[in-house]
């Protein structure tokens, strides 16, 4: 990147600064100069593709307008000139190619390690590969969310200083008893004692530290080949032995099929467990398990030989039921619930009971779309919930406002660049389709803890912290939210330098969910942010 070239870019980030930051109105003829400046500037050195942006933007008003710009109408009209120089400085630096197929369908790698320098290595060196690794230092943080993030392979180093990798490989294979996972254990020591041991245990593959990154790539490969190959043959979900969600697509075509040769409707359902994470955080993963397969059980017994369930995901299932009206459909589901209701459960000697809430749509021959069917069936789930939950609802008949879940999504940088560029992919991320969306930006830390925007202890929030801030750090916010009594509803992305391997540490140590490095691939976060997004419920 040239000297002329970084110059530019610190002038255009010094006016967003001052313009994103520091005031609420900005007046006409600053904007336009701002951009007949970049457009002789740009073009002058070379950056022909910004100053040809600068001048579109300049026809689109006049110099002689009378008129003020507020600051979010400003960021929203300078997005096309700010992903360009974005794109450029980075690719300057990183050779960014992004392609639209390039992070989709990655495979997530869980890495539980204390030794963060470690962590660091092995990760970076993974994500060359192509995969997706989500590196904790703590090991209950990450059995914890082993559920939530629904590993393709998980890696454990033994030795650890507050719990043996021996004990977190055990309880990890009491959650994964009804599925394969593949896991791989490393440790310094080598002994044949360590590795019969690693074996007895169940893990798939013992790998020797120091590593040999290349031959350690080859045999976590060969581990997701081995996954892969298992799953595609496997059309029943293992713990609660109803299909799983590879079954969905061709059921639905078959049922859609026949509702247009015979006109006759069917229904989509969608049920969920109400307050399983509180079940699985009092009673554990193993008494969830048990709750989860029961309640299948009692779905299945409640229902016809040719109606279909199917586990969507974590807690979440879906029933197509044929030759099914809505209103037949609903007594039908409200007697499981009544059934199921009365149903107890039983741990550290202690009896609770569980519910569930649904939403039910009749499926038209006007709309036959697998995906906005869903969304129909969800936004009368979400209904349910909202109205107290252990209830049925089923979708108006008008459902072209489709209520939906409200995800709070934080953005705290001093980078009005950064801040404009995240903002605008989130909001309109594929990952964020199925969520109302409330996006707050911050210029630093402090803004974001005086604002009090994260103290609605009954919501979820993803933050998306900078490391380096000025008045106060990433690492400093971090801190205060996992200070909070009700820390479990923030999922923390942290933003570092390549060069803050010590912020890095104290992040992981603190309890980020997750990081990356700057400059990073717009495609590469976004899928990022989108495995964290999944775990928010």
């Amino acid at each position: 990147m040239n000297k002329y070239f970084q110059l530019l870019v610190k002038n255009v980030r010094k006016q967003l600064e001052s313009w994103l930051n520091e005031k609420e109105i900005i007046q006409h003829k600053e904007v336009y100069r701002f951009l007949h400046s970049i457009a002789g500037t740009a073009s002058t050195i070379g950056f022909t593709v910004a100053g040809d942006m600068a001048r579109k933007l300049m026809e689109q008003i006049s110099l002689d307008e009378e008129r003020e710009w507020k600051k979010e109408e400003l960021q929203s009209f300078l997005l096309p000139l700010i992903s360009i120089i974005y794109y450029e400085e980075y690719s300057n630096i990183d050779e960014i190619i992004e392609r639209k197929s390039e992070f989709e369908d990655k495979k997530l790698i869980l890495l539980i390690d204390d030794d963060t320098a470690l962590l660091m290595y092995v990760k970076e060196h993974l994500e060359k590969y192509g995969w997706i690794v989500i590196a904790v230092a703590d090991p209950d943080r990450a059995i914890n969310s082993y559920y939530d993030l629904n590993p393709d392979c998980v890696i454990i180093d033994i030795h650890m200083k507050d719990k043996n990798g021996f004990d977190v490989l055990v309880q990890l294979k009491e959650k994964m008893k009804q599925q394969f996972i593949p896991t791989i254990m490393i440790s310094v020591d080598h002994s044949k004692e360590t590795r019969m041991k690693s074996y007895r245990l169940g893990t798939d593959d013992f790998i020797q530290k120091p590593i040999d990154i290349e031959e350690f790539i080859v045999r976590i490969n060969r581990q997701l080949e081995r996954k892969q190959a298992i799953d595609n043959v496997m059309l029943i979900d293992e713990l609660t032995r109803v299909y799983n969600r590879k079954f969905l697509a061709q059921t639905y075509e078959r049922f859609v099929s026949s509702l247009k040769r015979r006109r006759v409707s069917f229904c989509i359902a969608l049920l969920d467990l109400d307050h399983f994470k509180q079940v699985n955080d009092t009673y554990g993963h193993t008494v969830g398990d048990e709750v989860l397969a029961t309640f299948a059980d009692t779905i299945r017994k409640g229902l016809r030989v040719n109606d279909i369930i199917i586990r969507y995901g974590g807690e979440e299932f879906i029933i197509l039921l044929p030759e099914t009206k809505a209103n037949e459909a609903k007594p039908v589901l409200e007697r499981i619930l009544r059934e199921f209701s009365n149903i107890p459960f039983e741990a550290n000697e202690e009896e609770f009971y569980c519910s569930f809430s649904s939403g039910i749509h009749e499926v038209q021959s006007s709309e036959t779309d697998i995906t906005r069917n869903i969304e129909i069936a969800d936004g009368a789930l979400y209904e349910a919930k909202q109205g107290g939950r252990n209830q049925i609802k089923v979708a108006a008949i008008d459902y072209k406002e489709i209520k939906k879940k409200t995800i709070h999504v934080g953005i705290v940088d001093d980078d009005p660049i950064i801040r404009t560029m995240l903002e605008d992919l989130i909001g309109k991320s594929k990952f964020t389709d199925g969520f109302t969306v409330d996006i707050k930006t911050f210029k630093d830390g402090m803004e974001f803890i005086e604002a009090d925007w994260h103290l609605n202890n009954n919501e979820q929030y993803l933050i998306i912290l900078d490391g380096m801030m000025p008045r106060m750090d990433g690492l400093e916010v971090l801190q205060k939210l996992r200070g909070l009594s009700y820390q479990e509803r923030f999922t923390v992305m942290m933003l570092t330098s390549r060069k803050s391997e010590h912020d890095i540490t104290r992040a992981l140590q603190l309890g980020a969910d997750d990081y990356i490095t700057k400059p990073f691939k717009l495609l590469e976060l976004e899928t990022r942010l989108g495995h964290l997004i999944k775990r928010m419920k």
